[in-house]
C-alpha cells in the first residue's frame, strides 16, 4: 500500500521504520524481508510448470480439436479418440518440456545480472541485491545507480536523478532535503526518490519507505505493463496470422465440401481440424523460443550474457558496430603518462593536486581517478577533505575542497576547453601566477601537442576560499596548474579483430569524447591511413539529411556530447542496423537508441538496465562470438519456418485437395496427426543444428516477401510430388483405401523429414552436416515411420503393411523429390539471396 510520506521528516520516519543514521541491523532487516516476502508468495515452480503446460493447449485450433476428439468418443468412436488425445498429448508434453528448459536457461541469465546497491547496516556500507531491500534501510546512492525502491532523502549533494520513466520529464531533477505538503505532485516532490529512476550526478543518502509492488512504479508496472517487440518478433506474428488464415479458410472449406458431399459430420471435423492443425505452425512459438535460449546458453559461454532473450535475433542482423574506444580498441587500462605545467614540464605541485582531487572523489567511479590514486608517495603531506562538487556531464569537472597549511584550497580537474573556461590566472612559477589570457596560446598549442601523440589530456586549476562549503558558483576566478597526460595502448591483435568483424560484414565506427588528434593517432594505429574524422562542434553545424550522408564514410566521431551519441545513433540506424557499446551514464541514450544495445559487466547500473547484451569482458572479439550466435540462432528459427511453409503446407494442402476426388479420405484425421507428431522431435532439434559458415558470415534479415516466394515455389513442388503419389498410388498399383493412406502416410513423413536435410543448409545437403541431435531424432523418426504398418499398433492406426512394389515406388519417389528439391533450393535462393 502506497503511503503519503514526503510531508514528514526523517526522524519520524526513523522512529516509525526503528531506523536510524546509522541503518538497520542485518538480524532486523531479514526479519523484515520474510515477512515482505510472506506477504508477497511468489508462483511456486509447479504453478508455473502447470500454466506453462497449459499454455501448450490454449491454440485454438488444439482446443477446436479436443472438443471434435470428446464428441467422436460420446458417439462410440472411442478407439480414435484415445489414439488422437495421445498425440495431442505427447506432442504438447514435448514442446512443454523444451520451453520450461528454455525458461530455466533465462532464469539463470536474470540471476547473472541482478541489481546490487550500497546500503548502510551495522553502522557500515555493504552491498547487496536489490531485491533484499527492506523499508527503513539507507542506502548509499550517486551517480549511475538505479533506485531500488521509493525513499525519502536525508543528505543530498548536488544530486539530479532521472525521473523520466515515471514523470515523462527528460531532464534530470535537482534534489534536495526537507519535507513539502502531502498534495505536492509527483514531479515536484524534490526531497523523494523513486524505484525505477537513477541518479544522473552528485552524492546523497535516502532511507527507504516502500518496496516492491508498494513503490509508485510498482503500481504502475501492473497497471500497464507493455512489452517491446523486436523486428523479427514482429515478422514471426505477422507469418504467423498470415499461414493461421490460409489454414482456416482452407480448412473450413475442406469441412464445407465433405459436408456437401454428405460424409460422416464427425469424421469430416475431425479431418478438417487435423488438417488445420497439420497446416498451423503450432510449434514456431516453441521454436523460437528455445532457438533463443539455447543460443543464450551457447553466447554465455562465448562470455556474453543474454538480457532480453528476443534480441538475439536482432544481434544476427547487426551490421554496424559503435563503440568508444576504451576498452574494446584500447587496453581500457589507463595509466598516468606525466603531469605537467603549462609549458610541458612536469610538475610535483599539479601532481600534488591531482592526486588530492581523485583520492577524495566519493562519487562517480572512473578509472582516472583509480590511476591517479597511483600517484601517493611519501612526499605527499596528508590533508583533510572539507567537501566536494561531484563530476557531471554538462560542467564535466570534478571539484574537491581541501583544508592543507592552514587553508581552504579548491581543486578541480576536467576537459581542458571546461577547465580553461573557469581559469582567470595560470601559475607561472613557485608562488607565482599571471593572467591566463597572455598564456593561453602557449598552453592550447601544448595541448596540441598531446593530442597528436595520442595522449588523452585533463586539464587541473585550484584557488584559495574561505568557506567549508563550495557550490558550483565558487567553480570560477581560478588558477591553471598544468595538464594531465593519460595513455590507454591499443589491444596487441585489435586490427585482426576488426578484420574478423569485417569478414561478417559488420563495420565499426568509433565515437569518442577525445580530440581529434587523438582520434586521428587512434585511427592510424589501427590501420585507417586516412581517417575521415567528424568532430562535435561540426555535428552541430550540419543538417540531419548532411549529417546522415557523411556518417557512412566516416570512421570516428570525435569530441562527442553524451546528446550526441543518441544523434548518430539514430541517424545511422537509417541505413544500418547498428549495435552499440557503452558503460557510463553518458552512454544511455546511445544504448537504447541502437537495434541492439551492448554494455559491460562493471558497467553502471543504468547502463547494464539498457542494455539488451551484458559482456562478461568488453572485448570486440567477445563480440564478434555473439554476432555469430546470434546469426546461428536467427538461422535455426527461418529453417522450421521454411520447411513448415514448403513440405508441411504442400502436404497437407495436397491431402486436403485429395479429400473432394477420392471417394474416401486419402489420410486419416489421426493419421494426419500422427505425421506431424512423428515430424515435431527433429523439427525441436533444429533449434541446436549447426549454422553453414556462409550464413554466419552475412547479416540475417526478416524477408516476408522472400518466405512467400519460397511458399510457392517449394509448396508447388511438394505438391506436385504428391501429386505423383496420387497418381502411381491410384491408376498404377490401384490400391484400395488402406493401402493408399498408408502409401501417402509413409511419403508425406519421409518428404518432411527428408526436406529439413535440404532446407537446413543453402548449398548441397550432401556438403553440409547436421546437428547430432536433429539427424539423430530424425533417422529414429524415419525409422519408426517405415515400422508402424508391420506393428501390433498398426490396426489401430488405419495402417496396414505394405508389399515390396508398394514401398519401391514410394521410395523411388522420395529420391526423385529430394534430388529436384536440392536443385531447386540452390537455384531459389542463388536468385533471391545473392
Amino acid at each position: 500500500m502506497q503511503q503519503t510520506f514526503w510531508n514528514n521528516d526523517i526522524n519520524y520516519w526513523f522512529e516509525k521504520l526503528n531506523s536510524s543514521d546509522n541503518g538497520l541491523t542485518d538480524d532486523i532487516a531479514a526479519n523484515i524481508l520474510k515477512q515482505t516476502v510472506s506477504n508477497n508468495k511468489k508462483q511456486s515452480g509447479l504453478i508455473k510448470d502447470i500454466k506453462l503446460f497449459i499454455n501448450q493447449l490454449k491454440s485454438p485450433l488444439v482446443i477446436l480439436l479436443i472438443v471434435a476428439v470428446i464428441l467422436s468418443a460420446l458417439l462410440g468412436q472411442a478407439s480414435d479418440a484415445i489414439i488422437i488425445s495421445f498425440i495431442i498429448l505427447s506432442t504438447s508434453i514435448l514442446s512443454f518440456l523444451q520451453e520450461r528448459n528454455a525458461c530455466k536457461v533465462v532464469e539463470k541469465l536474470q540471476s547473472l545480472i541482478a541489481h546490487k546497491c550500497t546500503v548502510i547496516r551495522n553502522g557500515a556500507e555493504k552491498e547487496i541485491l536489490s531485491s533484499q531491500i527492506v523499508a527503513g534501510d539507507i542506502l548509499a546512492l550517486k551517480a549511475g545507480d538505479i533506485v531500488p525502491a521509493d525513499c525519502l532523502l536525508i543528505e543530498a549533494r548536488d544530486l539530479q536523478a532521472n525521473e523520466a520513466s515515471l514523470t515523462g520529464e527528460s531532464f534530470p531533477i535537482l534534489k534536495s532535503t526537507g519535507t513539502l505538503p502531502a498534495e505536492t505532485p509527483l514531479a515536484k516532490r524534490k526531497n523523494c526518490l523513486w524505484e525505477g529512476s537513477n541518479i544522473v550526478s552528485g552524492t546523497g543518502k535516502a532511507i527507504v519507505i516502500q518496496t516492491g509492488s508498494d513503490t509508485v512504479f510498482g503500481a504502475i508496472s501492473r497497471s500497464a505493463e507493455t512489452v517491446t517487440e523486436t523486428a523479427f518478433e514482429k515478422g514471426i506474428k505477422q507469418f504467423g496470422y498470415f499461414l493461421m488464415k490460409v489454414t482456416i479458410v482452407l480448412s473450413v472449406f475442406i469441412l464445407g465440401v465433405n459436408l456437401l458431399f454428405h460424409r460422416p459430420v464427425i469424421d469430416s471435423l475431425l479431418f478438417a481440424l487435423a488438417l488445420a492443425v497439420g497446416m498451423a505452425p503450432e510449434l514456431l512459438p516453441a521454436i523460437n523460443t528455445i532457438a533463443m535460449s539455447a543460443g543464450a546458453k551457447r553466447m554465455l559461454a562465448k562470455k556474453v550474457i543474454v538480457k532480453k532473450l528476443p534480441s538475439i535475433q536482432n544481434f544476427g542482423e547487426v551490421n554496424l558496430l559503435c563503440t568508444d574506444k576504451t576498452g574494446t580498441i584500447t587496453e581500457g587500462v589507463i595509466t598516468v603518462e606525466g603531469i605537467y605545467d603549462y609549458t610541458g614540464n612536469k610538475s610535483d605541485f599539479a601532481e600534488q593536486m591531482a592526486y588530492y582531487n581523485a583520492s577524495m572523489e566519493s562519487g562517480y567511479a572512473n578509472p582516472i581517478d583509480d590511476a591517479l590514486k597511483q600517484l601517493k608517495s611519501s612526499d605527499i603531506p596528508p590533508c583533510q577533505k572539507i567537501d566536494e562538487i561531484p563530476y557531471d556531464f554538462t560542467r564535466k569537472r570534478l571539484s574537491i575542497a581541501i583544508h592543507l597549511n592552514n587553508r581552504n584550497t579548491l581543486i578541480s580537474k576536467g576537459a581542458v576547453k571546461n577547465i580553461l573556461d573557469i581559469c582567470t590566472n595560470v601559475r607561472t612559477g613557485q608562488e607565482t601566477t599571471e593572467p591566463i589570457a597572455n598564456y593561453i596560446d602557449a598552453i592550447q598549442k601544448q595541448y596540441t601537442v598531446y593530442g597528436i601523440n595520442g595522449l588523452r589530456v585533463i586539464g587541473l586549476c585550484y584557488k584559495d576560499i574561505n568557506t567549508d562549503r563550495v557550490t558550483v558558483n565558487d567553480e570560477k576566478e581560478m588558477t591553471f596548474a598544468g595538464f594531465i597526460t593519460l595513455q590507454d595502448p591499443v589491444k596487441p591483435g585489435i586490427t585482426d579483430t576488426i578484420n574478423e568483424l569485417a569478414k561478417l560484414q559488420v563495420g565499426l565506427k568509433i565515437i569518442t569524447g577525445d580530440n581529434k588528434n587523438v582520434a586521428t593517432n587512434i585511427a592510424k594505429s589501427i590501420g585507417i591511413k586516412e581517417p575521415v574524422i567528424i568532430s562535435s562542434d561540426e555535428l552541430e553545424s550540419m543538417e540531419d539529411d548532411v549529417l546522415a550522408q557523411k556518417a557512412a564514410s566516416t570512421h570516428i566521431f570525435a569530441e562527442v556530447e553524451p546528446h550526441q551519441k543518441e544523434k548518430i545513433i539514430t541517424l545511422l540506424r537509417k541505413t544500418y542496423t547498428v549495435a552499440y557499446i557503452g558503460d557510463g551514464i553518458n552512454d544511455v541514450g546511445a544504448i537504447n537508441a541502437a537495434d541492439t544495445g551492448i554494455s559491460v559487466n562493471n558497467a553502471v547500473d543504468i547502463a547494464k538496465e539498457a542494455a539488451d547484451f551484458v559482456l562478461i569482458e568488453k572485448d570486440l572479439m567477445v563480440l564478434c562470438d555473439g554476432i555469430k550466435e546470434g546469426r546461428k540462432t536467427f538461422a535455426n528459427t527461418l529453417k522450421y519456418i521454411f520447411i513448415n511453409t514448403g513440405a508441411t503446407f504442400g502436404n497437407m494442402f495436397s491431402v486436403s485437395v485429395a479429400s473432394l476426388i477420392l471417394p474416401f479420405l486419402p489420410m486419416l484425421p489421426k493419421q494426419i496427426l500422427l505425421t506431424n507428431f512423428l515430424t515435431d522431435f527433429p523439427y525441436l532439434a533444429v533449434a541446436s543444428d549447426n549454422v553453414d559458415d556462409e550464413q554466419i558470415a552475412r547479416p540475417g534479415k526478416w524477408d516476408m516477401g522472400l518466405i512467400r516466394k519460397y511458399m510457392v515455389y517449394f509448396g508447388i513442388h511438394s505438391s506436385l510430388f504428391d501429386i505423383i503419389t496420387f497418381l502411381t498410388l491410384l491408376y498404377f498399383i490401384k490400391a484400395k483405401e488402406g493401402v493408399f493412406q498408408t502409401g501417402w502416410f509413409i511419403e508425406s513423413i519421409l518428404t518432411e523429414l527428408f526436406i529439413l536435410f535440404i532446407i537446413r543448409t543453402r548449398k548441397s545437403f550432401i556438403k553440409s552436416a547436421p546437428g547430432k541431435y536433429l539427424f539423430i531424432l530424425s533417422i529414429l523418426a524415419l525409422i519408426l515411420t517405415i515400422t508402424l504398418p508391420y506393428s501390433p499398433l498398426s490396426s489401430k492406426l488405419g495402417l496396414v503393411p505394405l508389399s515390396l512394389p508398394v514401398i519401391a515406388s514410394m521410395i523411388g519417389i522420395v529420391v526423385i523429390y529430394i534430388l529436384t528439391a536440392d536443385v531447386l533450393k540452390i537455384w531459389f535462393f542463388k536468385k533471391y539471396t545473392s
